[in-house]
């Protein structure tokens, strides 16, 4: 997905405990590692993060645009404050259930880029996601 500046002045500012640049910087990072490792799975679960926590609108090459959904209960509700503490929630849950669903297993990686991305942007524990390249913060 190609972000512009528009895309990053729409974040909410209470949806993130951390810089809001800081968090358009990790997006941005993470959107071009998941174009250039489209079968990472850890990557995927870090944008799908990002993109619900921006309330991002997702624009494809085909198909029609819709809104980020949450990552792990698919809620298809913007996210806000309580939203996402109950998604942090259900993907810390998700991470303890055995056995591990099929779904789950068939996608290694996912699960902990979603709590990773909510822990570091929505608890403020731990450190961003993915590095931060020098390309992507300009």
């Amino acid at each position: 997905m190609q972000l512009t500046g528009p895309d990053f002045d729409r974040i909410p500012r209470t949806n993130v405990r951390v810089p809001v640049v800081e968090f358009a910087q990790m997006w941005l990072a993470a959107e071009q590692y998941a174009d250039a490792h489209p079968s990472d799975w850890y990557g995927a679960g870090v944008v799908m993060t990002c993109r619900w926590l921006a309330r991002a609108t997702v624009r494809q090459a085909s198909g029609p645009a819709y809104v980020a959904r949450a990552p792990v209960t698919e809620r298809s509700k913007l996210a806000y404050e309580e939203l996402i503490e109950a998604e942090c929630l259900a993907a810390e849950k998700l991470d303890l259930q055995r056995p591990v669903p099929a779904w789950l297993a068939d996608r290694p990686g996912w699960l902990a880029g979603v709590i990773a991305t909510l822990h570091w942007a929505w608890r403020r524990a731990g450190g961003p996601p993915l590095i931060i390249a020098a390309t992507a913060t300009g």
